[in-house]
């Protein structure tokens, strides 16, 4: 495998036209739903995988092209049981201070008390929002922008479909608190693959996050069924995208 490139050649304006493609495709969602305006802060979820550092370049990247202004922020929640190596932490917060980021990491507990042993990934997923919204709500930011992709959607609705009866999903923009906190979600549109290229040609510090249901939940399970199915339509990812009628909202 040749030797990955330093990301600090993208944020020189050296930008390969399938990354410009990404950076373009990540502003047309945020337009498409008004996820960012000019003056807001936005707070990145930043678990260290490879979709929260692309969006963290993506949004760094668009900032610099455009007339109106906002400011970043990025937390990343650091399991105690799990933690990241020491010389992850120094990558991390050289790589967003180099995008314009102010950093924080929170060490914090991924099994607390009030999970009576319990511990699945909704919990898991509970309890991270949770510690985030705290944290935003504190600081009075109203935005927290997540690195799920095209595929996480698409997963998300035949979890729920199959799972659960329902035709729902996770969306562009999710209100929580009566608008007091939003989630937005930038990359709503980019498939995986694309993610996965960025961090294969550049030296991102990608440190995957443990998780000991990764290659068991009912998610990483229903990857295979996706790719099945878009061998039979290439376009199944952005049929079910459309079939929630998003826009219809705006």
């Amino acid at each position: 495998m040749s030797e990955k490139l330093p990301y600090q050649t993208l944020l020189e304006g050296d930008l390969p036209l399938w990354v410009m493609r990404f950076v373009k495709a990540t502003g047309r969602a945020i337009n498409r739903y008004s996820m960012i305006r000019d003056g807001d802060t936005v707070l990145l979820s930043a678990s260290g995988g490879k979709d929260s550092l692309a969006l963290a370049l993506a949004l760094s990247l668009r900032k610099k092209w455009l007339p109106i202004d906002y400011e970043l922020k990025a937390v990343m929640i650091n399991w105690k049981e799990h933690p990241i190596p020491e010389e992850y932490r120094e990558k991390l917060a050289v790589f967003f201070t180099d995008l314009g980021y102010t950093f924080h990491i929170f060490d914090e507990e991924q099994y607390p008390s009030s999970f009576g042993g319990e511990f699945n990934c909704y919990l898991c997923s509970r309890n991270r929002r949770r510690i985030l919204f705290d944290w935003a709500n504190k600081e009075g930011i109203v935005k927290i922008a997540m690195g799920h992709h095209l595929d996480d959607l698409v997963e998300t609705s035949l979890m729920n479909l199959c799972f659960r009866g329902a035709f729902e999903t996770m969306k562009p923009v999710q209100p929580f608190f009566n608008g007091k906190i939003q989630v937005i979600r930038p990359m709503i549109e980019i498939h995986e693959r694309q993610i996965q290229r960025l961090s294969e040609k550049y030296d991102l510090p990608v440190i995957k996050p443990v998780c000991p249901h990764d290659q068991t939940n009912i998610r990483s399970q229903l990857k295979s069924i996706v790719k099945s199915l878009v061998r039979i339509d290439p376009l199944t990812r952005e049929h079910i995208y459309k079939a929630h009628h998003f826009e219809e909202s705006v």
